[in-house]
C-alpha cells in the first residue's frame, strides 16, 4: 500500500539578524531541473528527526537564508507542480552552509496532491493535525501572516509492483580440448553478491532466477583453510585435485588464493565516501532503512585516522556530510539517520560528485574508496550501462577504489552493479538482511574496504599429454583473452585483506575415451602432443598481480604434478557449493548432481565454521530441495 505523508507549509516572513556565534546559516537558491530557471515562493520545511524546526519560503529571486543552531537537519522543498525534494544538511556554528535545491516538474496523479487555498480556519485545523492544538493556538496568537498552504493527505490505494529486476545472461563455460585451447585465462572475482541474492529468493520460497546464480560467487562466499602467504607475495596459492563428484569418470582441480591477513594497526588511514541512493525506489524497508543499518556497523568500526563523507543522489546529487574524522561518530551517524527516500535517480551525477569528494580528501599512501549503495535503478543523466562503465573506468585513474552494495528487490539491477564494480577496481555485495550487513562491516570489514592486490589474473596451461579437455566452473563474465594476461593495461579483479578466491576446473584426462570436440582436425598444423609427453606436469598455473599503488605486475608460477595433488576439505566443500549452483541453474553439466549429495558432502567437510555460514548453507540447500523440484 502507498501512503503520502501529511505535510503542512506555513508561510513565514521576516529578516534574519546577524548570526550569533552559537548558530549558523543555511543559504542557497532553488531552480528548476530542466531549465535551470529560478523558482520563487518555494515552501521550505526544516526538521530534526520528526520535529518541525522551522517553515518558511524563499524570496522572489529564488534565494533563501535560514538561521539554525548547530546540528543535522532534513530540509524539504515543496512547490505546486513540482516533486518535493529533501536534503540532509549539517549546520556548523558561525558558518554558512550552501544548499542549492533543484526541483523537477511532475504531473499530479490524485486530487490530494494538488495545492489548495485554505482560509485561516482550515489552516488552524491542519496545524492541529500536524503539531497539536497548543501549537496551533500559539501560531494563531502570534498572528503569523499565513495565507497559503500545501497539503498532501494520507490515503491508501492498491499498489501493483512490477518486477523489473535485471540480470546478465550467463552462457556456461563449455569443455575445451587442450590441443587447440591449451590456455585458460581469467580475472579473479571476490564478489559474493550472488550468494546473498540467491538466499533472498529461497528464504522467500522462490526459485532463483537462473542468471542470478553465478557459481564462482557462491563458492567464494565461504572462507577455506588456505595457508597465509609467504615469499613476499600478498596472497598464497593452493592447488588440489579430486574425483569429480557428479561425474566420477572426470577429475576436479582447485586453484585457491588466500589474501594476507592484516591487523587493524597495519591498515593505512581510510578516506571513504558513502554514495547513497535516496531516490523514490529506495523507500521500502529492505532498501534505505536496511542500508542505514548496514552503514551504522561500518561507522562504529571507524578508527580515529579514518574519515567519511556522505554524498546522496536522487533527482540531483548533493553532499550531506563533508569529510568527517572517525572520532566524530555521532555526527556521521546523525547524518545517516536523516536520510529519506524520494525523487528520480541521477546515478551518474552522484558518482561524479562522490569521486570529486574522494579526490579532494585523497590520502596518499592511504585507502581511498567510494562505497555506492543502491538498488541500481539509474534513470537520470548517465544511466546506460555503457555510459556508466566508461565513467567509472575514467574515475578509477585517480586511485580511488569502488565498492558496490546492492539492496532490495523488484527493480533490482544486478547486471548494472556487477559491471560497475568490475570497471571500478572494486567489489560487489548484496545485502539481503541485517546479518549480512554485520558480516560485511563487522568480521570482514577490512577485506571489504582494503585492497592488497589489484588486477589479479590467472592463466592455466594444461599439458595435452595428461589432459584431453577442461571446463572452468563459473567466471563466465571474467574470461580474458590469452594476450590479456601479460598486458598490464588490462583491468582485472582485486583481492582484499584476508579474502579467499577459489576456482574449480572439471577436467577429462588424456586417456579417457570420452569425445569432447566436434571440430574437424586441422589441415595445416600438427595437433598431437609431442614434447609435452616427457613432462610429468599436469598443468602450469601462472598468476599476475599489482600492488595497489603500482602499475607494473608481478608474476607467480606454479607447476603441478598429478601425483602430488591431494584432496582436502577445501575441494570437498567447494565442490558441494558448485554442485548446488549447477542444480539451481539446471546446468547441462550437472551430471548426477543431487541435493542429497550436496548436503552429505557439505556436512562432512564444513570444517571450522566460526560464524555458522556453512551451517546456514545447509539450510539453504534443504530449502532449495523443496522449492526447486
Amino acid at each position: 500500500m502507498k501512503t503520502l505523508t501529511l505535510a503542512v507549509c506555513i508561510l513565514l516572513f521576516g529578516a534574519f539578524a546577524a548570526t550569533p556565534p552559537q548558530t549558523g546559516k543555511l543559504t542557497g537558491k532553488v531552480t528548476e531541473a530542466e531549465t535551470s530557471k529560478i523558482l520563487a515562493n518555494v515552501y521550505i520545511h526544516v526538521m530534526q528527526g520528526s520535529k518541525i524546526v522551522l517553515q518558511a519560503r524563499n524570496q522572489p529571486n529564488g534565494v533563501f537564508s535560514i538561521e539554525l543552531s548547530e546540528g543535522n537537519y532534513s530540509v524539504r522543498f515543496s512547490l505546486a507542480g513540482f516533486a518535493d525534494k529533501t536534503y540532509s544538511v549539517y549546520i556548523s556554528k558561525g558558518k554558512s552552509t550552501q544548499l542549492n535545491a533543484v526541483l523537477e516538474k511532475v504531473k499530479p496523479e490524485t486530487k490530494e496532491e494538488l495545492t489548495t487555498l485554505y482560509d485561516n480556519v482550515a489552516l488552524e485545523e491542519c496545524i492541529v493535525q500536524a503539531t497539536g492544538r497548543a501549537s496551533a493556538q500559539k501560531h494563531k496568537l502570534a498572528g503569523a501572516p499565513v495565507t497559503m498552504m500545501s497539503i498532501a493527505c494520507d490515503y491508501d490505494e492498491p499498489y501493483v509492483e512490477h518486477n523489473t529486476e535485471g540480470y546478465d545472461v550467463i552462457n556456461e563455460n563449455r569443455f575445451k580440448d587442450v590441443i587447440n585451447n591449451p590456455l585458460s585465462t581469467f580475472s579473479v572475482d571476490v564478489d559474493r553478491a550472488s550468494y546473498a541474492n540467491v538466499r533472498r529468493f529461497l528464504t522467500q520460497s522462490q526459485k532463483p532466477v537462473k542468471d542470478a546464480v553465478r557459481i564462482e560467487e557462491l563458492i567464494n562466499y565461504f572462507d577455506y583453510e588456505y595457508p597465509q602467504p609467504k615469499n613476499g607475495h600478498p596472497f598464497s596459492v593452493t592447488i588440489e585435485g579430486d574425483v569429480c563428484p557428479w561425474n566420477p569418470q572426470r577429475q576436479l582441480l582447485l586453484v585457491g588464493l588466500k589474501g594476507e591477513n592484516l591487523n587493524e594497526e597495519q591498515i593505512p588511514p581510510s578516506n571513504l565516501v558513502f554514495l547513497i541512493d535516496v531516490s523514490g525506489s529506495m523507500f521500502s524497508a529492505n532498501k534505505l532503512p536496511l542500508l542505514k543499518q548496514a552503514f551504522s556497523f561500518l561507522v562504529q568500526n571507524l578508527r580515529p585516522q579514518d574519515k567519511v563523507a556522505i554524498v546522496v543522489y536522487a533527482g540531483a546529487a548533493g553532499v550531506v556530510l563533508e569529510s568527517t574524522p572517525g572520532t566524530n561518530k555521532p555526527k556521521i551517524q546523525a547524518a545517516l539517520e536523516l536520510l529519506q527516500a524520494g525523487g528520480s535517480t541521477a546515478g551518474g551525477a552522484g558518482i561524479q560528485l562522490a569521486y570529486k569528494i574522494a579526490k579532494e580528501n585523497f590520502i596518499h599512501g592511504g585507502n581511498n574508496r567510494v562505497i555506492l549503495a543502491t538498488d541500481g535503478d539509474f534513470n537520470v543523466g548517465a544511466s546506460s550501462d555503457a555510459e556508466m562503465v566508461r565513467l567509472i573506468e575514467e574515475k578509477r585513474k585517480d586511485g580511488v577504489f569502488l565498492s558496490i552494495l546492492g539492496f532490495g528487490m523488484g527493480n533490482y539491477k544486478d547486471s548494472k552493479m556487477e559491471q560497475l564494480s568490475n570497471a571500478g577496481n572494486g567489489n560487489y555485495a548484496y545485502i539481503d538482511n541485517i546479518l549480512e550487513a554485520k558480516k560485511m562491516f563487522g568480521s570482514e570489514l577490512w577485506g571489504t574496504l582494503y585492497t592488497i592486490a589489484k588486477d589479479v589474473k590467472i592463466q592455466v596451461e594444461f599439458n595435452p599429454a595428461k589432459v584431453k579437455a577442461y571446463r572452468l566452473i563459473g567466471y563466465e563474465n571474467r574470461m580474458l583473452n590469452k594476450e590479456d594476461f601479460n598486458d598490464d593495461k588490462k583491468d582485472a579483479g582485486d583481492i582484499g585483506c584476508g579474502h579467499t578466491v577459489t576456482a574449480l576446473y572439471e577436467i577429462i584426462l588424456a586417456n579417457s575415451t570420452e569425445k569432447v570436440s566436434d571440430v574437424d582436425p586441422l589441415e595445416y598444423q600438427k595437433t598431437q602432443p609431442v614434447a609435452a609427453t616427457d613432462s610429468k606436469n599436469l598443468m602450469t598455473v601462472k598468476l599476475r598481480y599489482k600492488q595497489p599503488n603500482e602499475d607494473e605486475s608481478k608474476l607467480i608460477v606454479e607447476r603441478v604434478e598429478a601425483s602430488k595433488l591431494k584432496a582436502t576439505g577445501n575441494i570437498k566443500f567447494a565442490s558441494a557449493v558448485a554442485e548446488f549452483g549447477m542444480l539451481l541453474r539446471d546446468s547441462e553439466h550437472k551430471g548426477t548432481s543431487a541435493y542429497s549429495s550436496v548436503i552429505e558432502r557439505a556436512k562432512s567437510y564444513k570444517g571450522k565454521d566460526e560464524y555458522g555460514y556453512k551451517a546456514d548453507f545447509l539450510k539453504l540447500v534443504e530449502m532449495a530441495e523443496v522449492i526447486c523440484k
